[in-house]
């Protein structure tokens, strides 16, 4: 049945990618005014964000090893009801605290979901050329989602309260676990597959502890005691995750994939393509809310490019991609990520019709990426690894999305501080130099003519941290562009050469 529904299937499966990757952008637009309504402290506000793809990427080798055991439908709808019920959850959370709390919950259904679509995908598509063009449909959701939910948040909070853009998952849930019940196909686990509790706790532990050193270095009253603690405990950790690894029969992750130059290359375009267009679109939201003064759904429909420009660049480059190489999609997608990138970091105190195109430019370059990224991951390992190759490239993408929320947010913060000046005997408060929400939140409270002159070095401050960010982030592009060209470079030239 799921042979002769198989669009049916992808529909299913991409919406429920979709809403696992907007959740980790659709908060950006409602930051401002949810730190405001919950009093989120700056450490917390990072933590909102980052709880959940950290925990994401943290139980995706395990639970994606679980599912090859169980059966890739029972986890898929099982996640949809752990996500469901955490959606509900994070709505009407009270606290900072219990929103943090569901989104941990939240992750743990998306854990268990997106190792399985793809899964699901390939075993439901035969032909190889309609695998090919399902496959950049699922880039497409991975990317553009992820760029569309600032979107999605600023048309919610016109209209709404915060907890609408987690309130709107439910009924999408619903939906999508009726047709899973009884349009996918259930297929057997392997029993035999052994389930690696402790390694997916030992790499969780290291990702959490690398970011939470991150985030203290870049605190202004950061303990550098607290810092060196976490980095050697999350160091460890990864380093005692990599030697069970090596070591065990039921790997999480056989790292012997990673000595194929391509393969390799796919990851490292998933990591960085995602880090950046995350990582840019925090900076980027805040700013057009905080500085610019858009409201979210002014702010969300000046995002709409890139997602745009990732969901038609998925399919038509997975269309293409067989002709072109997957090393050429790789490396050229980079670098038009970059150009759009770079054009905009040029133009954006300009009239928005110039920098729009930026974005749209760059949306495309990430849309490009991941579709390469995805095939040569996926094209790159053995038959009856997979499932295991599903996760690397999940992982990497989810991973590469914590990382650049980690940091470009840090350095965002740090920058600021470093950028914002407390006038002599003015009586502002440390606090403001912690983040421009917390410096227009004291200015609330002061004469107009002082809350006019906080709001004015606190944007001159923001704006200098903004353009670090985004200069990093395109130097870090073009790096990686020539990185995997560099890897690939007899890969490279001789697509150039038939071109």
């Amino acid at each position: 049945m799921a042979l002769q529904n198989r669009w049916l299937v992808l529909a299913i499966v991409s919406s429920a990618l979709f809403l696992i990757v907007i959740d980790m952008t659709v908060l950006y637009t409602a930051l401002p005014r949810l730190t405001h309504d919950l009093a989120a402290s700056a450490s917390e506000k990072l933590w909102i964000i980052n709880a959940y793809p950290l925990v994401v990427a943290g139980l995706l080798p395990g639970v994606g090893s679980l599912g090859d055991r169980l059966g890739h439908k029972r986890m898929f709808t099982s996640g949809l009801v752990v996500f469901g019920l955490a959606s509900l959850t994070a709505a009407y959370a009270p606290t900072a605290e219990v929103l943090i709390a569901a989104r941990v919950l939240l992750a743990v259904g998306a854990a268990m979901m997106m190792p399985a679509t793809l899964s699901i995908i390939r075993l439901t598509f035969e032909d190889e050329h309609e695998r090919s063009f399902a496959i950049g449909i699922w880039a497409a959701v991975a990317s553009g989602g992820a760029a569309f939910g600032p979107v999605v948040g600023g048309v919610l909070l016109e209209y709404f309260w915060w907890g609408s853009v987690f309130l709107i998952n439910v009924p999408v849930v619903v939906i999508a676990l009726l047709f899973a019940l009884f349009v996918l196909e259930s297929r057997p686990g392997n029993k035999n597959r052994k389930w690696d509790l402790i390694g997916s706790i030992q790499v969780m532990i290291g990702l959490v502890g690398v970011t939470f050193a991150l985030k203290e270095l870049a605190k202004r009253d950061g303990s550098l005691v607290l810092f060196a603690v976490a980095l050697v405990v999350g160091l460890t950790a990864l380093v005692v995750f990599y030697r069970r690894q090596r070591a065990t029969n039921g790997m999480l992750i056989d790292f012997s994939l990673f000595s194929n130059r391509k393969f390799s290359s796919g990851v490292m375009a998933a990591s960085v393509s995602a880090a950046a267009l995350i990582g840019v679109e925090l900076v980027f939201s805040q700013r057009l809310q905080l500085v610019a003064g858009y409201s979210p759904l002014e702010a969300g429909l000046l995002i709409l490019p890139i997602p745009l420009a990732a969901f038609v660049a998925g399919p038509l480059v997975g269309w293409g991609l067989p002709k072109i190489g997957a090393a050429r999609v790789l490396w050229g997608g980079m670098m038009i990520t970059g150009l759009g990138c770079t054009l905009y970091l040029l133009s954006f105190q300009l009239q928005p019709h110039v920098w729009l195109i930026g974005l749209m430019i760059m949306g495309f370059g990430v849309g490009a990426s991941m579709t390469g990224a995805s095939t040569a991951i996926m094209g790159n390992a053995p038959q009856e690894k997979a499932g295991m190759a599903a996760s690397v490239e999940e992982v990497s993408f989810e991973l590469g999305g914590a990382t650049g929320v980690t940091i470009f947010g840090s350095l965002m913060t740090a920058i600021y501080t470093a950028f914002m000046v407390i006038p002599a005997g003015s009586g502002f408060t440390d606090t403001i130099r912690d983040s421009l929400d917390e410096a227009l939140l004291f200015a609330e409270t002061l004469p107009a003519d002082q809350a006019q002159h906080l709001r004015e070095i606190g944007f001159i401050a923001f704006d200098q941290a903004f353009m670090w960010v985004i200069g990093t982030a395109v130097l870090l592009i073009f790096s990686t562009a020539l990185l995997i060209f560099r890897m690939n470079r007899k890969s490279c030239e001789a697509a150039l050469k038939k071109a």
